[in-house]
């Protein structure tokens, strides 16, 4: 990563007829101020609910997919930002937004020596922090270390439940016996530990299995990326827009029947109009107030390279800037680029899908196919019907007369951020449908048995 991306800004555009100038320059007339008068949106509504650190190219495999191209494990580190560097953005990520989840990865983050106190210093400014891993640098003693440093848990990339086409894609004989050591070290010292299954042509059947294994395993989360082709996964094959659209249903049905188990969808937006389809009640849409869903690319989400770039996500080589420059905070906050995001004049399909608001389409794959981020995604298979647009409910706090004690209010503010909002409502909402004029942790915690079983929190409080 020894040479910067492309910034593109306002004083710095490609000539009018491009892409990148029309997306750009249709900002110059927002009104500033915390409130933009068009949507009802306030500065609350774009802070970022998650920051994807890649700080280091370096790593132990070479996986056909790797959006960053990242190298061996030797290589890769002479532009990296510096220790006191990763110390400063923290800081200034927490000047935004210091309730945000920050995912430490890589390339194979574990690999740069210095990692463990990147993270240290994280958790002590505040921050939920995982880490993305191949997890074959987890044993006992680090396993142990990244519990008593405070990591939330780790996310573990699995491919297959076929060992032999786990290790071929990864690039490494016994990558998948290395893989399912760091888990069962995750499990032995107490690290909660997610499981990430990119979904492939190659794979993709496997889902059901997948799924059900995750689960017997213990996992709290299983994430299903769905695949970019950026980086060195340029020259692979995406499974079709038919088969993107049988994984998503099929996830959409799973996630009731494994209520202790989150299963959600990454990089497909798509997944939040199936699910509204199926119920305009689901609590996972942003019509419910989950402001998780749809493309958080630029809106909610950044992703750092380890040079420093800030860009919308890590599938869109598009940079706003450099945090060696400017500061993240002025990048997040000013940027015309990020504005583009979040006040987006889409086109084709998706400019004219009533579903707009709560899905959006992927930014990233009309970008990596012909540059421009507002195009519509040719992924997915939906026909807009014309109909008036699904409303996003905004992170608009509701008038009550409920009172939250100091636990419960500690507990709260554990909850990631982009959950926290709809939490709150559902369990004032319940306190007021009962009388009671105090949330409790007593209340809070017989309302999550009610809703993901007798099992243990998904989060630590």
């Amino acid at each position: 990563m020894g040479k910067s991306l492309p910034v593109i800004n306002s004083q710095s555009i490609l000539p009018p007829q491009t892409a990148f100038s029309s997306n750009v320059t249709q900002f110059d007339s927002v009104p500033t101020g915390s409130e933009n008068p068009y949507d009802g949106r306030t500065v609350d509504d774009f802070k970022p609910y998650l920051v994807a650190l890649n700080l280091t190219s370096r790593c132990n495999l070479k996986c056909d997919h790797c959006y960053l191209d990242a190298t061996t494990k030797l290589g890769g580190g002479s532009d990296e930002l510096t220790s006191q560097e990763c110390y400063t953005l923290i800081d200034q990520i927490a000047v935004v937004n210091r309730g945000c989840l920050l995912v430490i990865t890589g390339g194979e983050p574990l690999v740069r020596p210095d990692i463990l106190d990147i993270a240290r210093h994280a958790v002590k400014s505040g921050f939920m922090v995982v880490f993305g891993t191949n997890g074959m640098l987890i044993d006992d003693r680090m396993a142990k270390e990244l519990v008593e440093i405070g990591v939330m848990g780790v996310g573990i990339s699995i491919d297959s439940l076929d060992p032999e086409k786990h290790n071929v894609f990864r690039g490494l004989p016994k990558a998948w016996e290395g893989a399912l050591a760091g888990i069962e070290a995750c499990k032995r010292n107490g690290l909660q530990f997610q499981i990430h299954f990119s979904a492939q042509p190659m794979n993709y059947q496997e889902l059901p299995e997948v799924i059900h294994w995750a689960h017997e395993l213990g996992a709290k989360v299983l994430n299903v990326f769905f695949m970019v082709c950026t980086g060195r996964g340029e020259e692979l094959s995406d499974i079709t827009p038919t088969q993107y659209e049988e994984v998503l249903g099929h996830l959409v049905e799973t996630q009731d029947k494994y209520s202790d188990m989150l299963i959600r969808s990454r990089c497909a937006p798509h997944f939040k109009r199936l699910a509204y389809e199926k119920d305009p009640n689901s609590p996972i849409t942003k019509a419910q107030g989950y402001m998780g869903g749809g493309c958080l690319a630029g809106t909610n989400y950044a992703r750092v390279t380890p040079n420093g770039d800030l860009t919308p996500c890590p599938y869109m080589p598009l940079s706003a800037g450099n945090i060696r420059e400017k500061s993240f905070v002025d990048l997040w906050e000013k940027s015309d680029i990020f504005d583009s995001f979040r006040y987006p004049h889409l086109k084709g399909k998706c400019g004219d899908c009533e579903y707009s608001e709560i899905c959006g389409g992927c930014r990233a794959r009309p970008y990596v196919d012909h540059g421009d981020w507002l195009d519509e995604d040719e992924w997915c298979l939906y026909t807009p019907k014309g109909g008036e647009k699904v409303e996003v409910a905004f992170n608009v706090p509701e008038a009550t007369s409920v009172v939250w004690d100091e636990a419960s209010e500690t507990r709260l503010n554990r909850i990631p951020y982009f959950l926290r909002a709809m939490v709150k409502k559902g369990v004032e909402r319940q306190a007021s449908e009962r009388g009671l004029s105090v949330i409790t942790t007593e209340l809070m915690e017989e309302l999550r048995k009610k809703r993901f079983g007798n099992e243990t929190p998904v989060f630590k409080f």
